[in-house]
């Protein structure tokens, strides 16, 4: 694939594999993205899962011919990303590696090697000219680990992200970039928005034309959307106006309490509205929702004295990712002793910037007169 004329792409894609970091659902693959820049010095960006090296060998040998590259340029040490550093350099033992100081410590953990004799240590503002291209270097610890470094090319313009900007499955599907770009951001990155914030106050400078993420497809068109939407996901800002309810329920009397509360939304004239079962959904899609929307519903079982277990994890994933900046109601449901308003309210207590909804309908087992009394409260009060 050709991203410009001197700029290929030389990665590969993963078909084989079902949970991302072990544990996000990857139903359409993963792409690991490799780029190559051909110039009087020639550097390829990053390499690729150590289950493809084969293959990511040979697509820069289809590139390159006889050619040798002069750099690997690396990134970022996950080791999706890193893990065959060493099948590069057997294959081409002249070339040096770029790096900051920490991935090269963080190299000697996995490879029992710094590399000492290829290593070029880069940090903020450094440069490398390969010839027409002079490729400045971006420190962006905690994006999302802290030895990455982002790569701007001035020559072509083209901004190299590492897994800013990224986004779940393979690049040979098609698929809108926005929902799975969210869901890969808010569950991998989510945490650090501050770090992200300042990335974003960097590449203000930049005149960027096209962004090479390490996962999913090159950004070159309407780039001003995607960056608004990393400003929003990392702000801590509502993408749109819109609840998400999130419930677990063990017989179904809570589910059915959600969805009365869908309708009777719905016959307020509010129609977007997104429901997700914890205890079958993908739970980073929920976690996504969560954030897209500006409003969220919790809705759940008292169980053991607790909550459901997959609404406890669900508040603490969210907790993990800073969740903020959010309206939240809350419903619960308990036999004889309802507590489950009480623990969630206890544990959103430690959120930032949460506006809890006064109303907090209590079923008892099942939905009567006073309970659904409640939820039409409640769907005043999150309409207003």
């Amino acid at each position: 694939m050709k991203i410009t004329q001197d700029i290929k792409y030389v990665g590969v894609n993963d078909k084989k594999i079902d949970l991302f970091e072990g544990q996000y659902i990857v139903p359409k693959g993963m792409s690991y993205n490799s780029y190559v820049i051909l110039d009087e010095k020639i550097a390829v960006m990053d390499s690729v899962d150590i289950g493809f090296d084969k293959e990511w060998l040979e697509n820069i040998k289809k590139v390159l011919g006889d050619k040798s590259p002069d750099y690997l340029v690396v990134q970022h040490m996950e080791p999706d990303h890193s893990s065959s550093i060493l099948s590069f350099t057997k294959a081409y033992p002249d070339a040096k590696i770029v790096a900051s100081s920490l991935a090269f410590r963080i190299m000697k953990n996995y490879f029992s090697t710094d590399f000492t004799e290829k290593r070029i240590v880069v940090s903020e503002g450094d440069t490398l000219n390969l010839g027409r291209h002079t490729l400045k270097f971006i420190i962006a610890p905690m994006v999302h680990w802290p030895e990455v470094i982002m790569t701007y090319d001035s020559y072509d313009k083209v901004l190299f992200s590492a897994d800013a900007f990224g986004k779940f499955g393979s690049l040979d599907t098609e698929e809108d970039w926005t929902d799975e770009a969210r869901r890969y951001y808010i569950g991998i990155v989510g945490k650090f928005g501050v770090q992200v914030q300042a990335l974003l106050e960097k590449a203000k400078g930049l005149e960027i034309e096209k962004i090479c993420s390490l996962h999913g497809p090159i950004l070159e068109e309407n780039l001003d959307y995607y960056i608004n939407l990393y400003d929003l996901w990392s702000s801590y800002t509502p993408e749109e106006e819109g609840i998400v309810i999130n419930y677990t329920s063990v017989y179904g009397n809570t589910k059915r309490a959600v969805f009365e509360l869908v309708q009777m939304l719905k016959n307020r004239g509010y129609e977007k509205v997104t429901v997700n079962d914890l205890a079958r959904c993908d739970m980073a899609k929920a976690v996504g929702d969560s954030f897209k929307y500006s409003k969220t519903v919790l809705a759940t079982t008292t169980y053991n004295g607790d909550i459901f277990p997959f609404m406890r994890e669900f508040i603490e994933n969210l907790k993990e990712r800073n969740f903020t900046n959010r309206t939240v109601a809350l419903i619960e449901n308990g036999s004889w002793s309802p507590l489950a308003g009480k623990v969630m309210k206890g544990m959103l207590s430690e959120f930032k910037n949460i506006d809890l909804c006064i109303t907090t309908p209590k079923i008892l087992s099942v939905l009567n007169e006073d309970s659904l009394k409640a939820l039409e409260t409640l769907a005043n009060e999150l309409i207003k």
